[in-house]
């Protein structure tokens, strides 16, 4: 599925995806997932519904991607645009390419967690759980921390 965004073209084939800068996005620069290991990113894209986005040039820019059964159920996570290419709506075209997959309607929950982004979230339909007491979460706190720290 390709979409566009202004000058940019949102993909998912996996073929585009540039797995180093996504690798290094993650483990460098996001607060959810510092220091995941190469083979960690590369088991998820492989079991995920992956969304990169392009200059025309063909540079990644950002990217997101789905973790779904393509029934009932899907969970959007490690969204993120590049500092160079921010303040374009550039996140909110990824999720809004996210919702319109054809493999992903008709979904009863969509789901994500966010720090701070809210404000790219909410105007697309998403909301805080309206029964949180119901969900439960079995955490590791530091899945990819170095040894030693």
């Amino acid at each position: 599925m390709d979409t566009t965004h202004h000058t940019f073209r949102i993909s998912t084939d996996p073929a585009r995806l540039d797995v180093p800068l996504i690798h290094r996005y993650l483990s460098q620069e996001s607060y959810w997932a510092r220091h995941i290991p190469l083979a960690t990113v590369e088991r998820a894209l492989a079991n995920s519904l992956n969304f990169g986005a392009y200059t025309p040039e063909g540079q990644q820019a950002g990217f997101a991607r789905v973790i779904s059964d393509r029934a009932t159920f899907a969970y959007l996570c490690d969204v993120f645009v590049l500092p160079a290419h921010r303040q374009q709506g550039l996140a909110s075209a990824l999720v809004r390419a996210v919702l319109a997959h054809p493999e992903l309607q008709g979904l009863r929950r969509h789901l994500l967690a966010t720090l701070d982004a809210h404000a790219v979230y909410q105007p697309l339909g998403y909301a805080p759980l309206a029964h949180p007491e119901r969900w439960l979460e079995r955490a590791h706190p530091a899945p990819y921390a170095p040894p030693g720290s």
